[in-house]
């Protein structure tokens, strides 16, 4: 039987509703093909289906994971404007090696070109024009330009663009066979945010960091890749072995020898009726100690755990023999253990309206209200003391209070009897509330930041307990720190900074300890990225699971809401339902990646909130404020 073959289709007289397009325009040389439950062509033998509808979708039409898209190739005699159209309209497409984009190149562009090094994502589409010229009035080079919006390096890591950065590239073109063809493509893919979206999706993969482990985003191919021709799991664990991201890498360590790949010809992972998955590395591997490979294979778990539908309970690392013998193997509760990772928190905490610190018993299952209690030890047993803001450590033995007038840091233990203990930390100004609320990392050690402005600054209390140390921080430019909230893995920590009095911007900085052992006089902050650039103004925000943020803030032009983004600066998710009417100064997500637990705001209006997981806003409390989980 004949192989099938893609067949052009007419375009409708009339724009594509919500295209933006004028009408009349001629045939476009890419198409995409709506796929129902079952495939349009099937396996050997297959015909076009003689009814129903196949539509033409537009390159930057929005995104849908169930369209595949698929190139045309050029046609004969083409003029130098349709092979620059087309060519770019097929590096969006899902043809194998991106054989139709190929075809527009010449032979030796089109054997040298390796676009999936990199992606450059433009924030709309490329604009495309001719530069001509006395003796090529036909513009053989053309100019393509647009406005950039992100770039995905070659270890599929996310880097937003700052500053309203602009890509220009130019294509040459040449007669080649008396046919146009490009000499001189582009670099890496080039594709509009909208056709991002629909090819790619985002994960994390994982690294140790002082025995903890650390969630790294990355970005890999929906469907299989057109160049590797490995799946999207594949492709996450060739981007784990590889290595962390350039921003991440300082900080964390990998457990995998230099030069471990996955065993030559691995395009697919496969797992076994007990989900376990089975991974064949090369001979790098061979000869590592046992809890060397359990480390490994602790990264692999939690790396793929969050690509599957099913639930993965156990990797097995193989040799490179190619006999399947096993290097070693862990289970999910192995790989728990190791991990390190924040315990489950028992309770949620919060500031009553009468100034004492609060906490709830986490018990989403329960349809009771959840009554607050007051914490126990000194605390508020103290009298006359007034706490405006607080943080509670991950064990939830400590408490870290900023008292009424913003001044004074201290730290309390939630057991036993006694008299307050002196402050940590002293505000330098004499303002009101110069402090910000303090936060926690896995660590013990405590942060806070000082918003006076002739005391500016960041703040690390080692331990909680040691002499507070003040933290360098990189790339601030004057701008105070409103809020901040260090991560879990004690190498991440989220500042809200305010520059002039404008609105406030997030940042992600990374904790660098340089010996890697927590020396207190050498901490700093390093290489601030903004984490909601999509944002005109934010204004509250909190770490999530899997290494997520939820923010608090306004697009341009509209109105107060909440989301989950990647601490690279990506969006990830809608808003969370009903957020609109969120306070705009607290929020508060677990960390906790076992079981969800509910998210706590501050609402003006209503209190203390809760939105469980799948459920609806509910007030929780008519009063109080700065709610927090552990951390």
């Amino acid at each position: 039987m004949p192989t099938p073959r893609a067949v052009p289709m007419p375009m409708p007289t009339d724009a594509e509703p919500g295209s933006g397009r004028p009408r009349g325009r001629g045939p476009r040389t890419l198409r995409a093909y709506a796929l129902g439950a079952a495939g349009l062509l099937l396996a050997g033998c297959a015909s076009m289906p003689s009814r129903g509808e196949i539509r033409p979708v537009q390159g930057s039409q929005g995104v849908d994971s169930q369209v595949r898209v698929f190139g045309v190739p050029p046609a004969d005699r083409a003029g130098a404007a349709e092979i620059v159209k087309g060519f770019l309209e097929a590096m969006t497409s899902d043809d194998p090696q991106l054989e139709t984009a190929r075809k527009y190149l010449t032979e030796e562009a089109a054997k040298t070109w390796k676009p999936g090094s990199a992606v450059t994502v433009l924030s709309a589409g490329l604009d495309r024009s001719p530069i001509r010229g006395e003796k090529d009035p036909d513009g053989p080079r053309w100019k393509v330009t647009g406005k950039k919006l992100a770039t995905v390096d070659e270890r599929s890591a996310y880097q937003p663009e700052t500053g309203g950065g602009s890509y220009e590239e130019f294509l040459q073109l040449v007669q080649e066979n008396k046919q146009w063809r490009i000499s001189t493509p582009p670099k890496s893919l080039v594709l509009s945010e909208s056709d991002f979206q629909r090819i790619y999706m985002p994960t994390n993969k994982y690294y140790f960091a002082g025995g903890t482990l650390v969630a790294d985003p990355v970005y890999v191919r929906q469907r299989t890749d057109p160049d590797s021709r490995m799946d999207p799991t594949t492709q996450t664990v060739q981007s784990l072995l590889a290595g962390p991201s350039r921003w991440l890498g300082p900080v964390v360590e990998t457990s995998f020898p230099t030069g471990t790949e996955l065993r030559p010809g691995t395009k697919s992972l496969s797992y076994d009726g007990q989900n376990t998955l089975r991974v064949p590395l090369n001979d790098k591997a061979d000869n590592v100690a046992q809890p060397q490979c359990q480390k490994m294979a602790t990264q692999l778990l939690y790396t793929v755990q969050e690509l599957t539908a099913s639930r993965l309970n156990r990797v097995e690392l193989l040799r490179s023999d190619g006999k399947s013998s096993s290097l070693c193997s862990v289970t999910d509760v192995t790989a728990a253990a190791i991990a390190n990772r924040p315990r489950v928190p028992e309770y949620q905490y919060f500031v009553d309206d009468t100034d004492r610190l609060v906490r709830m018993k986490l018990d989403i299952a329960s349809d009771d209200q959840p009554k607050a209690e007051p914490v126990p030890g000194p605390l508020n047993a103290a009298p006359g003391f007034k706490a405006l803001s607080a943080a509670v450590s991950y064990d939830e033995r400590r408490a870290a209070v900023v008292s009424e007038d913003g001044h004074g840091l201290y730290v309390v233990p939630l057991s036993g009897a006694g008299a307050m203990p002196q402050p940590v930390l002293t505000g330098k100004g004499n303002k009101p509330n110069t402090l910000t609320a303090p936060s926690w990392d896995a660590a013990g050690d405590l942060w806070v930041a000082d918003q006076d402005p002739q005391h500016l600054g960041l703040w690390r209390v080692p331990g909680g307990t040691g002499t507070p140390e003040k933290v360098q921080v990189a790339g601030l430019d004057g701008g105070r720190i409103t809020s901040l909230k260090a991560s879990a893995d004690g190498v991440r920590i989220a500042l809200l900074v305010q520059k002039d009095g404008a609105r406030k911007n997030l940042f992600v900085g990374r904790i660098e300890r340089p010996d890697g052992k927590g020396d207190v006089s050498a901490v700093s902050v390093r290489e601030l990225r903004p984490a909601a650039p999509q944002m005109a103004d934010v204004t509250a925000m909190s770490w999530a699971p899997h290494g997520r943020l939820l923010v608090v803030g306004r697009e341009s032009g509209g109105v107060v809401q909440a989301r989950y983004m990647l601490a690279d600066g990506s969006m990830v998710a809608a808003s969370l339902p009903g957020a609109t009417g969120l306070s705009a100064v607290a929020v508060a997500a677990s960390e906790d990646e076992s079981k969800p637990k509910p998210v706590v705001g501050w609402s003006e209006e209503d209190g203390i909130v809760w939105l469980p997981p799948g459920a609806q806003w509910r007030t929780v409390a008519a009063g109080g404020r700065a709610p927090v989980y552990p951390g």
